[in-house]
């Protein structure tokens, strides 16, 4: 699928179907593709009926509710003759009252039966799927840098990264039953920015932040804007295969905490653990293993590929991209970083002080 042969370039795309809609990156994405004059028709889908202030952010793009775990959604394809699919409703929670297995469900059968869908409908040429760079895990074992072709050090645990493992599987099984069919996959690192609602940033927007003594985990984050914009270059202009999707730089999680202004709370991983139980508890959402060992450990891609064969390059740095989410939260200092800046100067001249 990474080679370079006719179907890693098709046609730009005439009438385009995004799912997921209704969630941040489909909707806002739908609106881009709507904007775009070349595009003659914007197929927006959910199982969800949009609120009115997205409806009107959609502006000409057509909405069907539908759930696509249904076959009628190889009606709207078929009747639409859709050329692009835009697979973005993979979603890591459950909507509403909804457990791990309504989220599998939703994830996993739902993608079998869109892509089941795209096979066979003639007027599809080109898919691109939102993933996520939770497919690699992390560990205390992991490379410096993934690339798209390394694999998790550890099992993933049943959630979000399995699911999102066996959504890709599915997506390159359709590109060997359909070769005329250009498959793209955006595996996008940690998104964080002022709009966009993720457990990372309900993770640092707390007081205090619960980390793993001894741990200070290596993030590499992608502004919710740049995660857009790689969605939509891959929907005009993308061509066929895998492709790490982040941002320049990285961020330790202890200057994160810093630069937002919250206090650490160090711990043994049992005591992470009981202080998430305590968060769910008071209403807040449950953080899972393989977020846990995230928060820990971090995880860092290569995107080399993202530059030099898909033609990507994301806005914001890492860094960049944190502090917009900082400002856009409104976060409220607990300890003024300046100050902390000052006392880890101050720290730093007497050691080499000492030292000498």
């Amino acid at each position: 699928m990474d080679s370079g042969d006719p179907k890693d370039t098709p046609a730009p795309p005439k009438v385009v179907l995004v799912t997921g809609a209704c969630r941040f990156l489909g909707g806002y994405l739908t609106a881009r593709l709507a904007a775009n004059s070349s595009i003659e028709k914007v197929i927006a889908v959910d199982a969800v009926t949009p609120s009115k202030d997205l409806q009107r952010r959609m502006g000409r793009a057509e909405f069907v509710r539908a759930d696509i775990r249904n076959p009628f959604i190889a009606k709207v394809i078929r009747n639409g003759d859709v050329d692009t699919v835009v697979h973005a409703a993979a979603a890591s929670y459950a909507p509403g009252s909804g457990g791990r297995a309504t989220l599998k469900e939703l994830n996993v059968m739902g993608a079998m039966q869109l892509f089941a869908a795209c096979q066979k409908a003639p007027t599809v040429r080109r898919v691109v799927l939102k993933s996520t760079s939770e497919v690699y895990g992390s560990s205390a074992f992991d490379p410096v840098m993934f690339t798209e072709d390394s694999t998790s050090h550890r099992p993933l645990g049943e959630g979000f990264a399995r699911d999102s493992i066996d959504i890709e599987g599915y997506a390159r099984g359709l590109g060997r039953r359909r070769p005329d069919i250009s498959v793209t996959i955006l595996r996008l690192a940690n998104m964080i920015g002022p709009a966009m609602d993720t457990q990372l940033s309900r993770y640092l927007a707390g007081p205090v932040v619960p980390t793993t003594v001894g741990r200070d985990a290596r993030l590499q984050l992608l502004h919710e804007q740049d995660a857009l914009g790689a969605l939509e270059h891959a929907t005009r202009a993308g061509r066929a295969g895998t492709f790490n999707i982040g941002a320049s730089g990285v961020i330790m999680m202890s200057q994160a905490i810093r630069r937002s202004g919250r206090l650490a709370l160090p711990l043994p991983a049992t005591g992470v653990r009981v202080v998430d139980s305590l968060r769910r508890a008071a209403g807040g959402t449950e953080i899972n293993r393989d977020q846990l060992r995230y928060m820990a450990y971090g995880r860092v891609m290569d995107t080399t590929r993202m530059r030099t064969e898909l033609g990507y390059h994301p806005k914001w740095t890492t860094l960049e991209a944190f502090d917009d989410y900082v400002r856009g939260r409104g976060l409220t200092p607990i300890v003024d970083p300046r100050w902390v800046r000052s006392v880890e100067t101050r720290a730093v001249a007497v050691a080499q002080r000492w030292g000498s």
